[in-house]
């Protein structure tokens, strides 16, 4: 309410204005509104009249409303995950509404929504089907004057209008009709494809330890672990595996634990310890993990990020620390004391290790990682271990989400 509020003050002060651009998420629930931006931009259109074109970029995790299609003249969203199509996004939405004001009509507007829902890791546009829906997005917009956009969705919005939608704007009604109603037909029939395999994490890091090796490491994502998708960076379960099995020329990261790397430092470089490390977050299936650890190295969490993600962030982690398992010698654990995803090898580079020497990299991150690690990777496996971000739309416990969608792809159909 109060970024909504001064928003809404400064366009109010501004006087007359030609148009508004507005860069959202698309996906945002309040305690008050289930959706976020359509409330926003109904305020954004009741401060600026019925005749002001109003565009806005989105997020590729978009939950696109009604309410966002019809109070928006036009709405662009991100065509890669990893996002790192942020700024051509934002030019997109930008042409549009300048399209829009030159020509002082407002363009033609198609929706379709899609009937299941799909996990965020199966939403990352560099594997299929995203991979193939994106390309043959960009061709439809090759052949035809339209601009079209897919929302795969977020699946852990908990509201009646939740999931996938494709929608496309336009001069000319039919053309835009067609392009979206073949980006529907296409999505939907890739259906079966977003199923994507999970692993538990005693089978991943067993196929890790067979096939990683030095320059060509094996990437587990803890996906259900995923900071940036409501988990905590905390949860053991990778870790566990990774110690049982005495996995060589492995570090998982970023584990976050201030208290841990506070007593890391403490201790200095050099010192073994006892540590019970993360596991606070109450998760079922998940436990603090105990055991000796020698402290190898300590930073202070500051350092600029250098992959295409994050690329020039200037990272404050606050207390990290690198720890070496006396159980397992070959595996080892970063320390943050702040929670970010581990979508850069910056992070781990902070305290001296280089990725792509390592035989297996564990990573608590479901797909923002591969922009960065997935060109040093020989494979990436996404792993199940217990946590707070469900992998399966299925799992979670529904109690908004509209009757009729099948809640993983070819999955049960929810009954409300």
């Amino acid at each position: 309410e109060r970024i909504a509020g001064e928003l809404i003050e400064r366009l109010r002060a501004a006087g007359r204005v030609d148009g508004v651009y507005l860069d959202l998420h698309g996906a945002m629930v309040s305690e008050e509104f289930d959706d976020g931006e359509g409330e926003l931009l109904r305020r954004v259109r009741e401060a600026v009249g019925p005749r002001v074109p109003i565009a806005a970029s989105l997020d590729l995790h978009a939950n696109v409303t009604r309410a966002m299609l019809d109070t928006a003249d036009a709405l662009a969203a991100y065509r890669t995950y990893p996002h790192v199509d942020m700024a051509d996004t934002g030019a997109r939405a930008a042409r549009l509404l300048e399209r829009m004001l030159k020509s002082g009509e407002r363009l033609a507007a198609v929706d379709h929504g899609l009937d299941f829902l799909t996990g965020i890791p199966s939403q990352c546009s560099f594997i299929e089907p995203c991979r193939g829906i994106y390309a043959d997005l960009g061709e439809l917009e090759n052949r035809h004057d339209v601009t079209l956009s897919f929302t795969p969705g977020f699946p852990m919005a908990d509201f009646a209008e939740c999931g996938m939608a494709v929608f496309g704007y336009g001069p000319d009604r039919r053309a835009v009709e067609r392009c979206v109603g073949a980006l529907r037909e296409r999505v939907a029939g890739a259906e079966k494809d977003f199923a994507l395999e999970l692993h538990a994490p005693q089978d991943a890091v067993r196929r890790a330890r067979a096939q990683g090796a030095p320059g060509a490491p094996v990437v587990l994502a803890d996906t259900q672990d995923n900071p940036g998708a409501g988990g905590n960076g905390d949860t053991t379960g990778l870790l566990a595996a990774l110690i049982e099995q005495r996995a060589e020329d492995a570090v998982l990261g970023l584990l976050i634990d201030a208290q841990a790397a506070e007593r890391a430092r403490e201790a200095g470089q050099g010192a073994t310890l006892a540590f019970a490390l993360g596991g606070r977050s109450n998760i079922p299936g998940d436990a603090p993990f105990e055991g000796e650890f020698t402290v190898e190295r300590i930073g202070d969490g500051r350092f600029t990020c250098t992959g295409p993600m994050f690329k020039g962030f200037r990272m404050t982690l606050g207390t990290m620390a690198l720890l070496r398992s006396r159980a397992a010698p070959g595996v080892r654990v970063v320390l943050a004391s702040r929670k970010v995803q581990a979508a850069d090898q910056e992070m781990f580079r902070h305290l001296g290790i280089e990725p792509r020497t390592q035989r297996v990299l564990g990573l608590k991150s479901s797909v923002h990682f591969r922009a960065d690690f997935q060109p040093i990777a020989r494979e990436v496996l996404v792993v199940k271990s217990p946590g707070p971000a469900l992998a399966d739309p299925a799992e979670f416990h529904w109690t908004k989400l509209r009757e009729g969608v099948r809640l993983r792809p070819l999955g049960p159909v929810h009954q409300g």
